[in-house]
């Protein structure tokens, strides 16, 4: 099907009954009011939970869509969009609180691609990271508000600077062979981020997330990572400094979904700049540090892109329907792109999930691991590609598969155990024996690259 027909026919398939929706800005009270409507219009489908609270001390909470809520399912992929992190800039806030609205409802109505989106998928939608900030933009309202005011938290940070660096870690790691994965914090990483940073950390470390997005304002563009470039000369604000990740490919495919559902992203030309195809690689935009897209990439399983929604970072009530019509296939189809490369589960010769497991790709210099039960997610192009399973304590696992442009394709590991033999024992031939000898301990393999946590 031709790129330009699909976001025209998922927009027909969602017009099958829209729903009423309310086109207004929600102050923090109004917000929590919209979250609890919708779960208790689809109470059976749907539960609401806090990750932690703001400086001032504001519920962060999350509303989340499954057929089973509350529960991972193993083989159903966990999924966040995450808004407001700027908290002047709010038009992601609205358009999640949309987003639900219209989950909920086109559930109750039976859409069979809604169903089909909430039985095959963990969904959790986070409206508000910085919900302080908001309240102080939102007394300025939408015709006064500086550019700035009410971007940062409470204490005045900007909470998309406030990520542990890893990007500076990875590319020394990089230099010397290290982990490409799940690379480690600094000792003292808490003491270093906001209240609403180290919620968020927590959660995307509790939740085995595979696919994200979060939501900015300001400009019209679906921006992947890198977002930090390699070469610290070239910080500077405009500098083009393209810094691609092993997953480059995948990241504009992911990309170029969102901005080619949405009503004219992907024409190029918006808010005074030009993107082509409406995407941008975040370093070759300009070099961001210490932000939360590079973090999920690096610290966690999950690929996140960064979409900014709107030239406004804070439009009038008048433009949100507008502005929810041109976004709302492109928020459906983005969720849809969870379900792509492969998935399966790692096991031991008893059937017990491992976790932790590495799950490597050949070619591409970057792993992911398998959750609690022993179920992984690796998001992968359409193609042919050779896989391997590890874990420490069992022998790895090769296999080669081929992934295919709709569903995943289902690829399941059984490690067999090592077995660490134990030297044996001298017989006594009427002369010492040295027991510390015999007492030594057999070192252990060397752990095999890409295990490393």
């Amino acid at each position: 099907m031709a790129r330009w027909l699909r976001p025209l026919v998922g927009a027909l398939l969602l017009l099958e009954g829209a729903a009423a929706l309310s086109f207004l800005h929600h102050r923090y009270e109004e917000l929590v009011q919209a979250l609890f409507r919708v779960q208790s219009q689809c109470p059976y489908v749907t539960r609401i939970y806090s990750i932690g609270r703001s400086v001032e001390g504001r519920h962060l909470y999350v509303l989340e869509f499954s057929d089973s809520p509350g529960v991972h399912e193993p083989l159903e992929p966990e999924f966040k969009y995450v808004g407001n992190m700027h908290g002047n800039e709010v038009l992601g806030r609205e358009l999640l609180l949309q987003l639900s609205e219209f989950l909920c409802e086109e559930y109750r109505r039976g859409n069979e691609r809604i169903t089909r989106l909430i039985h095959d998928t963990r969904i959790h939608i986070m409206p508000s990271m910085n919900p302080d900030g908001y309240e102080v933009a939102a007394k300025q309202g939408p015709d006064s508000n500086g550019y700035l005011t009410g971007r940062n938290n409470a204490n005045g940070v900007d909470l998309n600077r406030n990520f542990p660096d890893l990007n500076t870690l990875m590319y020394y790691s990089r230099e010397i062979s290290g982990p490409n994965h799940h690379i480690p914090l600094p000792d003292n990483w808490k003491s270093q981020v906001e209240p609403e940073t180290l919620a968020v950390i927590q959660w995307i470390s509790s939740y085995n997330f595979v696919l994200s997005a979060n939501l900015h304002g300001g400009a019209v563009v679906a921006n992947y990572p890198y977002d930090k470039s390699q070469d610290q000369r070239f910080r500077s604000h405009r500098r083009t400094v393209n810094t691609p990740t092993p997953d480059d490919k995948l990241f504009q495919k992911l990309a170029k979904t969102y901005s080619y559902a949405h009503g004219w992203m992907h024409r190029g030309w918006n808010c005074g700049d030009y993107f082509a195809d409406g995407i941008t690689n975040g370093a070759s935009w300009y070099s961001l540090s210490k932000g939360m897209q590079d973090f999920n990439y690096l610290y966690t399983n999950c690929f996140e892109i960064t979409l900014e929604l709107s030239c406004n970072k804070f439009p009038p009530e008048e433009d949100l329907e507008r502005q929810w019509m041109a976004n709302r296939e492109a928020l459906v189809a983005f969720i849809e792109e969870v379900h792509q490369g492969i998935k399966g589960l790692v096991s031991d010769e008893n059937n017990n999930g491992i976790a932790g497991a590495v799950i490597s790709v050949q070619g591409i210099s970057h792993d992911i691991t398998s959750g609690d039960m022993g179920d992984y997610f690796r998001l992968l192009l359409p193609g042919t590609y050779t896989v391997t399973a590890s874990a420490e304590g069992y022998h790895p696992q090769t296999v080669t598969t081929t992934v295919g442009p709709a569903a995943p394709s289902l690829v399941h590991f059984q490690l067999k155990q090592e077995v660490v033999r134990k030297p044996p024992e001298r017989k006594a031939s009427g002369t010492r024996v040295n027991n510390k000898a015999l007492q030594k301990k057999v070192v252990p393999r060397a752990t095999r690259r890409g295990t490393q946590r």
